[in-house]
């Protein structure tokens, strides 16, 4: 053994020792051993002890279970039907007497996991012990029967006895046939084997032998054998019993000579190997199908995919239904996860009706996602026809627990030739397709697109690439002026974040905010922004304060005093620059931003005043007064509130009196029509109603996207405090935007 079992105690002790009477109990009436049964339960009580420190292991390794396996196989407990016998008490007592409720750490279900591995390794150890076993008995037999055959005139009775002994005495299947295959004895051992007597046995001739499961080169070797061309081979076998049930056997056939080296006889050796071979069926179907539903797994489906996909010859396509049942998680979350699983398996029958085709494979991913592969369809018509049904198929809702539940579904599909696309390919195609199915509405089919793969795939690395860009200072902002109408001066610039990408190069905002939004980096993105924003800000406002200072002392000293000059100057040092910074959903919805706020005005030593906060319209649509209370606070310390977008998002210009807004924004698409000349009289209706609404409210009006002087010219003539767009500037960094401080013509 590779470690010494540690000593048990109270509850523990009493428990393996417990396990112990039982194993031998049921172990001792198969095992060939000369001990007694008390005897036995003494040699199984530390391998007992060993499983339970396995089993309770940390890190867990079922690598004991293939020493308690030979260990056994060292006790003579090699009779055909121990090994059943022995992992049957496993499975079923080791976790219950192993296991101390009070104080393991343990929980059953993991428990019951690795009790599953340990079996698995036991039963590898079992066989690779017994079969270590029964080739040295080979080896053992082989000499016997050649030493018999080459000495049978010089010491016949001495070799016979020893042949006998050994032949009688073995534990596997021993015949002795002729070159024509008529078999001249049959050990005990292989009558039980076939359920016969040895005297049927020497009846019968091994070329009647032949089993439908038969390798192919099995014969093939034995008819080379009997031609004196090989001396062994060794395959696995089924055989017929009597009564209809199949003996699956390590056949070993050894070709005897005579003394001139002429063929003689044929002897087989046989290995009952049944159990074991159910065993791996067994734990072969559990690893290879899923549990709930009894459709294949992610691990079955992936090897055929692979096979399918490498496959050369008569299959040249393959196609993929990459499936996920929409809003799965709110049945789970609303009716329980009894209620999803028996929905699971609704679904699962219904989809195996929809592919009883031979070429159709269906199975159960994970979770809610299924797949459906087709073997060498005739076209993409063949696939997306399959969709069709499914999601036919799944219209109809589904009854559970007394419930009607309608299933809706999105499908992604990738078709194509066999041998051009890697699995993992396929497999991520598919998954975005389906995606792409499920945010257009889902209930419904995409067939894959590369160009939409790589987008799909380029917002992957835009996304993974986020948090490292904000630390790696990949991030820059550009400014925008706003103007005010009534003299053409500046009045403050929106601050716009840029993305330098080491790779995809500078991106704008529409690129990366959405990604940020979803992934929660908006925030401290965000604050990064206000941050660089406010900080140039108080530059900007530093500035025109020394601008101003200058302007006042060449004014005094042309004698002007307290004249117009002056006056002007102070005019522009008493206005403030502010600057705009946007608000995201999710930063409105920080418990942090007020005091964020307030932080980054405090540490720059800026005036509330000086800060403006855009917020989109649509983000403050059906927002109750809890939702609405951080702007209010922000407000209350002069902070200005603009909303954004405003005219996108439908919302009731009567909750306009509730908001905390100083500032609406009029979105461009209501101001592109006063480019024309005339303008379009319903833009100018729209625009003049909300300027004159607003101004009633007490707030001022903004207009995005100015483009051209006539549409600057009729935005002032109907009332529009600021503007901001390309006819007065283009975004910029603060090194240009410090040029503009001057009055547009």
């Amino acid at each position: 053994m590779s470690s010494e079992p540690h000593e048990p105690e109270g509850l523990e002790k009493d428990g393996l020792r417990r396990f112990a009477t039982i194993w031998s109990r049921a172990v001792y009436p198969v095992t060939q051993t000369s001990m007694t049964r008390a005897e036995l339960e003494d040699y199984l009580y530390p391998l007992a002890v060993q499983l339970c420190d396995a089993l309770h292991a940390h890190p867990f390794t079922p690598a004991v279970g293939r020493e308690v396996g030979a260990a056994l196989v060292d006790g003579h407990c090699t009779s055909p039907d121990a090994l059943p016998h022995l992992l049957g008490v496993v499975d079923s007592y080791l976790v219950l007497y192993g296991r101390d409720p009070e104080s393991s750490t343990l929980d059953v279900d993991e428990a019951r996991a690795r009790c599953s591995r340990l079996q698995h390794s036991i039963a590898a150890g079992f066989t690779r012990a017994l079969r270590d076993r029964t080739l040295s008995e080979q080896e053992s037999l082989s000499r016997a029967a050649l030493a018999a055959q080459t000495a049978v005139e010089e010491a016949l009775h001495a070799s016979e006895t020893r042949f006998r002994a050994v032949f009688n005495g073995a534990t596997i299947g021993i015949s002795i046939a002729d070159m024509d295959g008529r078999i001249r004895d049959a050990n005990g051992a292989l009558a039980r084997m076939f359920g016969r007597s040895e005297e049927e046995m020497r009846r019968r001739n091994v070329n009647e032998w032949v089993h439908p499961d038969d390798a192919p080169q099995v014969w093939r070797m034995h008819r080379q054998l009997v031609r004196g061309e090989r001396d062994h081979f060794r395959v696995e076998k089924p055989y017929q019993r009597p009564d209809g049930t199949v003996l699956w056997t390590n056949l070993t056939v050894s070709l005897l000579r005579d003394a001139d080296g002429e063929p003689r006889y044929q002897l087989a050796l046989l290995e009952d190997i049944t159990e074991r071979r159910l065993l791996h069926l067994r734990l072969r179907y559990e690893a290879t199908h899923d549990e709930l539903t009894g459709l294949p797994n992610r691990t079955l489906f992936a090897e055929r995919l692979d096979r399918l996909l490498s496959a050369t010859g008569e299959v040249k396509r393959f196609g993929l239904c990459y499936l996920d049942i929409d809003g799965f998680k709110a049945v789970n979350d609303s009716l329980g996860h009894a209620v999803g699983d028996q929905l699971l398996i609704a679904v699962a029958e219904r989809l195996q009706s929809c592919t009883a085709g031979s070429g159709h494979l269906v199975a159960r991913i994970g979770g809610d996602e299924f797949a459906a592969l087709v073997t060498d369809p005739s076209g993409p018509e063949e696939v997306t026809e399959l969709a069709r049904q499914v999601l036919a198929a799944l219209a109809t809702p589904i009854g559970v627990d007394g419930r009607e539940l309608s299933v809706r579904a999105s499908i992604g599909i990738v078709e194509g030739p066999s041998g051009e696309l890697r699995p993992e390919d396929v497999m991520r195609s598919a998954d975005i397709t389906m995606y792409r199915a499920k945010d257009a509405g889902g209930n419904r089919y995409e067939l894959a697109d590369p160009d939409s793969d790589a987008r799909a795939i380029d917002r992957h690395s835009l996304t993974n690439r986020l948090p490292s860009a904000l630390e790696r200072d990949e991030f820059f902002l550009e400014y925008q002026p706003l103007i005010r109408m009534s003299d053409g001066h500046v009045d403050g610039a929106e601050a716009l974040v840029r993305w330098k990408h080491p790779v995809h190069g500078l991106l704008g905002p529409d690129r990366f905010i959405p990604l940020a939004e979803h992934t929660g980096l908006i925030v401290p993105l965000g604050r990064w922004v206000m941050e660089q924003a406010v900080r140039q800000a108080c530059a900007w406002h530093e500035e025109r304060n020394s601008a101003a200072s200058k302007a006042k002392g060449k004014g005094r000293s042309k004698g002007k005093g307290k004249g117009q000059g002056a006056d002007a100057a102070a005019g522009v040092e008493s206005r403030p620059l502010r600057v705009n910074v946007n608000l995201s959903p999710r930063q409105l919805h920080h418990p942090d931003l007020v005091p964020d706020t307030v932080a980054v005005l405090e540490a720059a030593g800026m005036e509330p005043s000086s800060l403006c906060l855009e917020v989109t319209e649509s983000a403050l649509i059906g927002a109750d007064e809890d939702e609405l209370k951080p702007l209010r606070q922000l407000a209350e310390l002069g902070v200005e509130i603009a909303l954004d977008d405003f005219g996108t998002g439908y919302s009731n210009l009567a909750n306009l009196r509730r908001l905390p807004a100083t500032t609406l924004k009029l979105d461009r698409s209501f101001t592109q029509g006063l480019q024309q000349h005339p303008a379009d009289p319903a833009d100018v209706t729209f625009v003049e109603g909300i300027v004159t609404l607003a101004h009633a409210l007490g707030l001022a009006v903004t207009v995005e996207g100015v483009e051209t002087e006539h549409q600057a010219a009729k935005l002032r003539d109907l009332g529009c405090d600021t503007a901001q767009g390309w006819y007065y500037a283009r975004p910029g960094p603060a090194s240009t935007f410090q040029q503009g401080f001057a009055v547009v013509p």
